[in-house]
């Protein structure tokens, strides 16, 4: 039995050797329309009610490619009513992050209104349904940090006195 410990010790570092990739964010979306790929996301990934979050938007073209400047306008809807919106911009490069401030727990559609200048002069509409932290995410993140340490606990309660007993 006490082979058998260090070689499933190094069949779990097997995965380190391989690359690691970076997860989605939970709160992010990416849409192609219009020739574009508009990718939204918030940081932090659930963003806290009345407290200061970053909005952080990408464009592309279809070839993955970063344009070089947009201009964009973003319309905030909760619960089929506008909220807020923010004025077209014109943004240098392919990037557009800026603080954004969230007052309603739940679900937003967020419109983001590409004007595509270059090629048709249409605005392009993306929608997007972007989440925020209700007061009750707290304790479901907290039952499920608790029933993984619970069964940690129990599993080795379980197994561990019959690793270490000594054998006749």
């Amino acid at each position: 039995m006490r082979s058998v410990l260090p070689l499933i010790f190094v069949l779990a570092l097997v995965p380190a050797l391989e690359p690691a990739y970076p997860h989605s964010m939970f709160n992010s979306a990416e849409e192609f329309y219009g020739g574009y790929r508009v990718q939204v996301a918030t940081a932090p990934e659930f963003p806290q009610i009345d407290e200061p979050s970053q909005f952080l938007i990408r464009v592309t073209d279809v070839d993955f490619e970063e344009v070089d400047m947009f201009t964009m306008g973003i319309r905030v809807f909760y619960q089929d009513l506008q909220i807020d919106a923010i004025r077209p911009q014109l943004i240098d490069g392919a990037h557009w992050d800026f603080d954004y401030t969230w007052r309603n727990p739940g679900n937003h559609i967020v419109k983001v209104d590409l004007y595509d200048a270059a090629s048709t002069g249409n605005v392009l509409t993306y929608t997007f349904n972007m989440g925020t932290q209700s007061p009750f995410g707290h304790i479901f993140f907290i039952s499920i940090t608790v029933g993984a340490l619970c069964f940690a606990v129990l599993m080795g309660y379980i197994f561990l006195p019959r690793m270490f007993k000594p054998r006749p």
